[in-house]
């Protein structure tokens, strides 16, 4: 599939998604959150779903979780943001009782509905490698039940595109923040995909 095919492919599922009622969250959303980056991207961000910020602007990590993914691509893997895709399991904001102020993880009935976007969308990019971010997506795209303190930096594997599993940047934000040893261990699980893609020796 050539750019232009996957730019149009990406779209049809982006028309999709805005339009899905398949689970409760589109009950509360102000608008979907499809994902963005480039569509021949080598390596494919996924996070659990859209937060406050990233429900009111239509776009993945853009609060303060957003701010420190961004600096990791930016200055730990050394490409713009946009040469990367950036999605989520999710695709509505879920929040606790539904009530939009609290951010909670989406449950399973969320997650098998909007799953199959997500799939499709990993199926148009076919990135080198996935880098989940967090337990929602790791569990899905590795089907496993393990936790991410356990998965986090080792190696798995979707449909034969190596996935690298690492922290949700908010997770490391709670944690310690910048100067947490937790930031530390997703540098070293960035260099794995850096050494993987031949990006670094």
């Amino acid at each position: 599939m050539n750019t232009a095919e996957k730019i149009e492919q990406l779209k049809l599922i982006q028309n999709q998604v805005s339009q899905c009622k398949l689970c409760k969250l589109h009950t509360t959303r102000t608008q979907t959150v499809f994902g963005e980056g480039n569509p021949d991207a080598e390596i494919m961000f996924i996070g659990e779903g859209p937060g406050k910020q990233e429900d009111l602007m239509g776009r993945p990590f853009v609060g303060r979780a957003g701010e420190l993914l961004t600096r990791i691509i930016e200055n730990g893997i050394g490409v713009p943001r946009d040469n990367v895709f950036i999605a989520n399991l999710t695709k509505c904001r879920p929040t606790v009782d539904l009530k939009f102020e609290k951010d909670r993880p989406p449950d399973e009935e969320e997650s098998a509905a909007c799953s199959p976007y997500l799939v499709r969308q990993i199926a148009v990019i076919q990135p080198k490698v996935i880098i989940t971010l967090g337990n929602p997506s790791t569990k899905f795209v590795l089907n496993t039940k393990e936790g991410i303190t356990k998965l986090r930096g080792k190696w798995g594997d979707f449909h034969g595109i190596p996935v690298m599993p690492t922290y949700h940047p908010s997770y490391v934000l709670r944690n310690g923040g910048e100067n947490s040893p937790l930031k530390r261990e997703v540098w070293e699980d960035i260099k794995l995909v850096l050494l993987k893609l031949g990006w670094r020796k």
